[in-house]
Parts: structure tokens; C-alpha cells; sequence
């Protein structure tokens, strides 16, 4: 387990049981890249749930599908390239080739992204997060987990995220209970 996921589980007590790790290969070969492995050490650890009834961490294949994170990046490409043809886009999307790829969202309708670029890194890409307005962005160069922990600390204070954000104490809820 990563420094980063064993904080995140100090903070965020995981489930008792967690489903079967997802197919990895097929999610990648879906999304046209490879997912950073931070993220599937802790989709393995969690699996897709509700943290602190705000935000919805995102699984490939989830069962539930307000959870799946191939149904989500889809959904959100077609969103973004219908927006982006009258609004403008982030200036990182201006470079032919780079994507967004969904792995979280929340209740109140912000996205949060990879930026995928061509022949990356997936271990080190910028995490992107987009206002329900579509208008705002921030930006960050860290894990998934690395930022995790630091939003549920306080240490990080997003702008676009809802100010209640997070809860006092962290709950997780498996999104096969919801």
C-alpha cells in the first residue's frame, strides 16, 4: 500500500468487504489508457462509494452505474465537446490529443478529471476539477490518493468544491449499499 492510501485509510475507514478488483485490461483498452496505479490500488482497497455524502469516487463496470467510471467519461466527452463548441475550453485541452478522463463527480454537479495527455505518465497526471457551471477549473499535480487525503485533512481547500466539504468526520459509503 502506497504512503498516500494508507493515509487516505487512516482518514477514511474502507469497507469490511470489497468486491473483485475490476478487469483492468478491458477498463484501459475502453478508455484508450492506462489508469494510474495509485487509482486501482484504491478502487481495490474501496471500490466506488460516496465519501462524506459529497463526492462519488468512480470504478470501471460499476454495477451501479451513477458509479461507473466508463459510462461517466463517456458521458462527459460528448458533454464537453457539445460545450467546448460554443464555450471556452481549458487552455490544456487546446494541444491536439489531450483527454479527460472522469474518475469522480459530486452531488452538486462538479467533475473531477485526469488529464490525459499523449504518451504520459499515468503515475504523475494533473488531476482537473470543473465547476457544475462548466466555467471554472483547478488544477493539481498529484495522485488521487495524495489528493484525497489532503482535501479530507484540510490541507488542500478547493475553490469549486462545496465549502461543507468534508465532513468533521470521514464516512464511506460502498456505492453496492446505495
Amino acid at each position: 500500500m502506497t504512503p498516500d492510501l494508507t493515509r487516505l485509510t487512516e482518514l477514511l475507514t474502507p469497507p469490511q468487504n470489497t468486491s473483485s478488483a475490476p478487469d483492468w485490461t478491458a477498463a484501459e483498452a475502453a478508455l484508450r489508457t492506462a489508469l494510474p496505479a495509485d487509482y486501482k490500488e484504491l478502487i481495490e482497497t474501496y471500490g466506488a462509494g460516496f465519501i462524506d455524502g459529497y463526492l462519488l469516487l468512480l470504478e470501471p463496470d460499476c454495477p451501479n452505474d451513477v458509479y461507473d467510471l466508463l459510462k461517466i467519461t463517456a458521458e462527459r466527452e460528448e458533454a464537453n465537446a457539445s460545450l467546448w463548441q460554443y464555450e471556452d475550453k481549458p487552455e490544456e485541452m487546446e494541444t491536439a490529443g489531450n483527454r479527460l478522463v472522469c474518475w469522480a463527480t459530486t452531488d452538486n454537479g462538479e467533475y473531477l478529471y485526469w488529464l490525459v495527455r499523449a504518451d504520459d505518465d499515468p503515475d504523475s497526471r494533473t488531476i482537473m476539477i470543473n465547476s457544475a457551471s462548466g466555467e471554472d477549473w483547478e488544477r493539481y499535480d498529484m495522485t488521487v490518493t495524495r489528493f484525497l487525503a489532503a482535501v479530507l485533512t484540510g490541507d488542500i481547500r478547493s475553490e469549486i468544491l462545496w465549502d461543507r466539504f468534508p465532513l468533521p468526520h470521514h464516512q464511506f459509503r460502498p456505492a453496492r449499499d446505495i
